[in-house]
């Protein structure tokens, strides 16, 4: 399998997923600037957190508009597979790669720690080696984790299982209080309708490797590799 990465100005996870993807696949990815406006032949295109353009205007927004993106949608039409990881979900959602949007969270604090999630798909290739009802631990560190969609595409998403996780209690459980950011629906993580292009705000690739602390996240990138290789 090959991947790339995209790096914006103000990305501070890029290198992160790269080498959690590195372990996975067990040879580099390609790192792709911003102002690059071609993709080599790649299965994975991964849209890295961080603060891209420092969150100036609305975080993602400028982002959306670099000249990558233009060939990462191109890519993600033709179904390469696309994973938009925190500020890399805001991006791919003001590109229009996903619906709805991302804003502040509701108590307008930025917020950083371990949180639960449920896995609610499993038909996907980021998703093949995980259970529906698995409990994760991942790590978020976002101020703008708040997913919000008007109630026509919320229906859309549940109806069409594009739910892909949801903050929940140690024993799945999805409450108010489980909810770091205000999420609608607790939603953590969506799909696009092929479920080819996958947004989440929790980062897998913090949890990858034993020494971190933890491994739950190691196991999209190893479906990853066992799906698309």
């Amino acid at each position: 399998m090959k991947a790339a990465v995209i790096v914006f100005p103000g990305s501070n996870c890029d290198r992160d997923i790269a080498l959690a993807l590195e372990q996975s696949i067990g040879k580099p990815t390609t790192m792709l600037w911003h102002q690059d406006t071609n993709v080599p032949d790649v299965d994975l295109i991964v849209v890295p957190g961080g603060f891209s353009y420092g969150d100036y205007l609305r975080c993602g927004a400028m982002a959306a508009h670099s000249p990558i993106m233009r060939e990462v949608k191109r890519r993600a039409d033709k179904g390469t597979r696309v994973l938009g990881i925190c500020n890399g979900f805001q991006i791919i959602t003001e590109a229009g790669l996903l619906p709805g949007v991302l804003m502040r969270n509701k108590d307008l604090k930025y917020v950083c720690k371990d949180v639960l999630v449920k896995v609610e798909d499993s038909q996907s290739a980021f998703t093949a080696k995980y259970k529906v009802g698995d409990v994760l631990r991942i790590p978020i560190g976002h101020a703008e984790g708040n997913y919000f969609a008007d109630e026509a595409t919320l229906k859309e998403l549940e109806d069409q299982g594009r739910v892909a996780f949801r903050y929940c209690t140690p024993t799945g459980e999805i409450t108010d209080a489980a909810n770091p950011n205000g999420s609608q629906h607790n939603i953590a993580g969506v799909f696009n309708k092929a479920r080819t292009v996958l947004g989440m705000m929790p980062h897998p690739e913090r949890l990858a490797d034993k020494h971190l602390g933890g491994t739950d996240g190691r196991a999209m990138f190893d479906a990853l590799v066992e799906t698309l290789a």
